[in-house]
Parts: C-alpha cells; sequence; structure tokens
C-alpha cells in the first residue's frame, strides 16, 4: 500500500461523511478532495418527505447529473480512490455519478463508502460500476461512527 497513491473523495450533504472521510484519509495516508455541487444544498433541498425537493427530483431522475464546483486536476496521479457519500434512498446520491462520469478511472481501483441513517450500501455498487465500467472495484461498506483504528484495519485488509 505504501507505494500506492490514494485518494479519498467525498460529497457530504449535513457533514456525517465528511466526518467519516476525513478519519478514513488519515487512516489511509490520504489525499482528501470534496465533491462539492456547484449549487449547494440548502435544508429545504434535502427534505426527503418533499416530492418536490431538489434531492428527491434528483433521484427520481435517472439522467441527473448535479454540476460540480470543481474539477480536480491531479486525478492521473492516483491509483486507489475512496469514494464517499451518504445514502440517499438506498443508493448514491447522482452527484457521485457527475464525479464518476467526469474522470477516466482506467487501472485505478475504486473502494465505496458510504455514511447511513439505517440502509447498506445495496445495489449501490452495481450501479456506479455503469459510470466507470473500468475501474476494479472492491467491496466497500457503511461506516457510521467508525474509529481510525478500525478504517485503518479496514483499509489494511484491502491490499491496496
Amino acid at each position: 500500500m505504501m507505494n500506492k497513491k490514494i485518494l479519498v473523495a467525498y460529497f457530504s450533504a449535513s457533514g456525517t461523511t465528511k466526518r467519516a472521510a476525513s478519519l478514513l484519509a488519515k487512516a489511509a495516508n490520504a489525499d482528501l478532495f470534496e465533491i462539492e455541487p456547484a449549487t449547494p444544498y440548502t435544508a429545504a433541498d434535502l427534505d426527503w418527505t418533499n416530492k418536490k425537493s431538489r434531492s428527491s427530483l434528483e433521484m427520481n431522475d435517472p439522467s441527473s447529473r448535479p454540476a460540480i464546483k470543481r474539477r480536480l486536476e491531479t486525478m492521473a496521479d492516483y491509483d486507489a480512490v475512496f469514494l464517499g457519500f451518504p445514502v440517499w434512498w438506498y443508493t448514491a446520491p447522482t452527484i457521485v455519478k457527475t464525479f464518476l462520469e467526469s474522470y477516466d478511472f482506467s487501472g485505478k481501483t475504486i473502494v465505496l463508502f458510504a455514511t447511513s441513517g439505517g440502509s447498506g450500501l445495496g445495489k449501490t455498487e452495481s450501479a456506479l460500476k455503469q459510470c466507470a465500467p473500468n475501474a476494479t472495484w472492491k467491496g466497500g461498506k457503511t461506516v457510521n461512527g467508525a474509529s481510525e483504528a478500525s478504517l485503518k484495519s479496514w483499509v489494511e485488509s484491502l491490499n491496496l
């Protein structure tokens, strides 16, 4: 793992995934990159109980690809990417697809991690693989409340 250059890229709507990503970056000795929407989400946008809220509309539209604020110009430098997000509607928010479709992941390993109020990753990996089919995918996991030590153990078990 010491020879591999690792990135932890994440989208966080409320700060929960950001905290997990920061711990994971420390545990994996990785760089950190926040996937920020060009138009930030408001509390009203994130109201999943409102069928007309921005997040509900995006998640119900398979072609939705929210714009990202900035590009990571050094993506080619990384061998492995941990990709994190909150679970929305039992899958990744559509902005994660925007991120994956913005780069060439050929020859890179992608590992998913997520935070969730109750559900796991479900079929998220198979849905996201379509956005980066030339990457090598390793099984991801939810990291709610994970410690830096448990994340380090997980990273080491992946044999990146």
